[in-house]
């Protein structure tokens, strides 16, 4: 169950953060090829100040991306999937590409869990809530 999250210092619109989670949810399960239904998404909206990234100019807006996903994913998955995030940023939000700045973490499959089930590893074109 990836947990996909999104930190940016700019108030957003209602609608342009529901179009970014269909869009995260789309780009997640196509490029790590597995379905959708278990897909985390949170966006965290601060002001301005309360969020830094060393390279930026202290009045830009920035976003902080946090992406926990299953173990076995490729790093050709992975470099896909940053790239993707991080120009669906710019196009829903406006914020530049030099802007933004993505951690990974791998976890097994066992540390995500719904009420009636942890996750299996990840496998090619599995959808853990339909196993």
């Amino acid at each position: 169950m990836p947990h996909l999250q999104f930190e940016i210092n700019k108030t957003l619109q209602k609608e342009k953060k529901k179009e970014f989670i269909v869009f995260v949810e789309k780009k997640f399960s196509k490029i790590m090829q597995t379905g959708t239904d278990h897909i985390a998404v949170t966006i965290r909206e601060f002001e301005k100040e309360n969020i830094s990234l060393g390279r930026t100019d202290k009045n830009d807006f920035v976003c902080l991306m946090n992406l926990d996903i299953r173990v076995g994913r490729t790093k050709k998955q992975k470099l896909e999937l940053v790239k993707a995030f991080i120009v669906g940023v710019e196009k829903f939000f406006e914020i530049n590409k030099k802007n933004q700045y993505v951690t990974i973490t791998n976890h097994d499959g066992i540390e995500f869990n719904f009420y009636e089930k942890s996750l299996s590893n990840w496998i090619k074109n599995d959808d853990p809530c339909n196993d």
